[in-house]
């Protein structure tokens, strides 16, 4: 049976560290911006079916906190080494923003060339994240284990060199298109 995979991104922060819904998506819009998304509306629903598995359970908190943080459980880490285990499938890349360049003939080039800009603009703001993060894993985050952080650094790297790739690409095809 094909599991849904963000199962396996909340099961693997948890197996990081016990979180709550909010620390789950803060995680997801930061660390691993670059290659996972998740919402809220799907993060929960999610932290409930994982714990009717027993593949997480809700860590005591204080009486007044409305927020529940979540463990995961020996079952959770079991699935989670089956998953990372299994061969992984070539995903299909799905890029809206590709799709719209493809067929973008059909509007005046001015109109694509701004398109252009935008997509690259919203690079350079990742890349800085990424920079940024890459900036503080070299100075040292104490909760990260030097295990871990070698990971999270290829991981940026990954993401800071995927960045500087479509900006260049940006860059070389606005100028084709400016002849």
């Amino acid at each position: 049976m094909m599991k849904n995979k963000s199962r396996y991104a909340i099961l693997g922060i948890l197996n990081i560290s016990p979180s709550t819904g909010y620390d789950i998506k803060k995680y997801c819009d930061t660390i691993i911006s670059g290659i996972w998304h998740e919402n809220f509306g799907h993060i929960y629903p999610t932290l409930k079916m994982l714990e009717q598995e027993g593949c997480i359970r809700q860590v005591s908190e204080e009486k007044e906190s409305r927020k529940i943080k979540y463990e995961i459980t020996k079952a959770g880490k079991d699935e989670l080494l089956g998953w990372l285990s299994e061969e992984t499938l070539m995903q299909p890349v799905r890029s809206e923003f590709m799709l719209k360049f493809l067929f973008s003939s059909q509007i005046p080039i001015k109109n694509v060339i701004e398109m252009l800009n935008q997509y690259k603009k919203r690079l350079e703001e990742e890349l800085n994240q990424y920079m940024g993060l890459e900036k503080e894993l070299a100075q040292g985050i104490p909760e990260i284990s030097a295990e871990r952080a070698r990971f999270l650094k290829a991981t940026l790297r990954r993401g800071i060199l995927t960045s500087q790739a479509s900006i260049e690409w940006c860059k070389e095809t606005i100028s084709e298109l400016e002849k």
